[in-house]
C-alpha cells in the first residue's frame, strides 16, 4: 500500500500540468522496519535522476554523477580488464568527454592524453530508487540519441555492472556503469501488438514490441551509465503466423518503473 500510495503521487507530479515542485512530497511519510531502506535515497536525488533520463538529448550529465542507488553483491574487486574491453572504454570515454583524449598503458604516450586505469568494480546487481536490478538475465530498456540526432530506446540483457574510475585534471572520477548486450531491431519493431488470454478485446491485457532474438556485435554502446536505465522488460519468444519455418521473435513487454520513469 505505501509504495502504491508513492507512485500514484509521482504519477500526479508527472501528469499534472501544474509547475513541477518535485519529488520531495514522498519524503512526508517515513517509513520504519524492513520498508525503511526503500526511503535512503533523498527526493532531490531520485528527480535529477529521472528528469536526467527523462530528457536525456538535454542532459548536461558526465555520467560520473551520483545516482539514488548503489552497486550490490556478488562483488570482484580489482578485476583486470580484457585487451577488448580496454579499447571500448576508450572508445566511450572520448564519447562521453570531448574535451579531453585517452589512452591504454599500452598505447604510445601521447602529450595530454589520459591513461585510463586497468582494473575495475563488478557488482551483479544495482539498487537504484526502490528497485534491485539484476544481471545476466535481467533485461532492460534504455535511451539513445541516434545519429540523426532523435532518441529511442533498445532492448538489452545486462552481463554485468562495474564501477571503473578514471583520473581527470580535476582528480580522480567513478563512473557507475552497465555492460549490456543489445537486441537487433526486427522490421515490426515499434509495432505494438496485443496479447490477449483469449481472442475477445475485453481480455487484451498489454501491448508489446517484436525484436530479434540476436544482439548486435559488441561495441562502445554495451556500455552505458546506469542512469540511462528506464525499465525492465519481460521477454517472450513469439512468432506471428504458425508456419514450422516462422520467424521467432521476441516480445517486449515493459514494466513501470516504481518511480515511473518513462
Amino acid at each position: 500500500m505505501r509504495r502504491l500510495m508513492n507512485d500514484n503521487r509521482i504519477r500526479d507530479i508527472i501528469t499534472s500540468s501544474a509547475q513541477m515542485k518535485g519529488l520531495e512530497l514522498l519524503e512526508n511519510h517515513p517509513t520504519v522496519g524492513s520498508l525503511s531502506e526503500n526511503d535512503q535515497f533523498a527526493s532531490d536525488e531520485m528527480e535529477r535522476f529521472w528528469l536526467n533520463s527523462k530528457n536525456i538529448q538535454e542532459s548536461t550529465v558526465t555520467r560520473c554523477e551520483a545516482f539514488p542507488g548503489e552497486m550490490l553483491r556478488p562483488t570482484s574487486e580489482n578485476v583486470v580488464l580484457s585487451q577488448s574491453m580496454l579499447d571500448l572504454m576508450i572508445d566511450y570515454y572520448i564519447a562521453t568527454y570531448e574535451m579531453y583524449n585517452f589512452r591504454k598503458p599500452s598505447d604510445a604516450i601521447e602529450q595530454d592524453a589520459i591513461t585510463i586505469r586497468v582494473k575495475m568494480d563488478k557488482f551483479g546487481r544495482c539498487h537504484i530508487g526502490s528497485e534491485v536490478f539484476g544481471s545476466a538475465f535481467s533485461y532492460v530498456l534504455a535511451k539513445f540519441i541516434t545519429t540523426d540526432g532523435e532518441v529511442d530506446h533498445y532492448p538489452g540483457q545486462v552481463q554485468y555492472y562495474f564501477k571503473h574510475e578514471i583520473d581527470l585534471p580535476n582528480g580522480p572520477t567513478e563512473h557507475y556503469l552497465a555492460f549490456i548486450k543489445w537486441y537487433r531491431p526486427a522490421n515490426t519493431a515499434n509495432i505494438q501488438y496485443h496479447f490477449s488470454i483469449d481472442d475477445t478485446e475485453e481480455t487484451e491485457t498489454c501491448n508489446v514490441e517484436l525484436w530479434k532474438t540476436d544482439f548486435f556485435p559488441e561495441s562502445r554502446d554495451c556500455i552505458i551509465p546506469v542512469h540511462n536505465i528506464l525499465c525492465r522488460f519481460v521477454p517472450a519468444k513469439y512468432k506471428i503466423s504458425s508456419n514450422r519455418n516462422a520467424t521467432e521473435y521476441l516480445a517486449i513487454n515493459p514494466l513501470n518503473r516504481k518511480f515511473h520513469i518513462q
